[in-house]
């Protein structure tokens, strides 16, 4: 999404950190997810809503995203 590698990964952290997403690791993979306990999700998840509707690029970007970690061994 033509963003740094280190950015996403030191916006993630302030995030996890102030309890807007969690993360796991499996493997050697960390995957996010917003935090069901957060008090404000509905809110969050309607803004975002509305502004990937005003950003097709977004949109575009976040569907072309992986869902899930290549199977090991698979050919890149």
């Amino acid at each position: 999404m033509g963003t740094s590698l280190s950015g996403v990964q030191t916006a993630l952290r302030g995030l996890e950190r102030d309890g807007i997403v969690a993360g796991r690791s499996v493997g050697r993979t960390r995957l996010f997810r917003f935090e069901p306990r957060y008090f404000a999700l509905r809110e969050l998840r309607t803004y975002l809503a509305r502004l990937s509707v005003n950003e097709p690029t977004l949109v575009r970007g976040v569907q072309q995203l992986r869902r899930r970690p290549r199977r090991t061994g698979k050919p890149v």
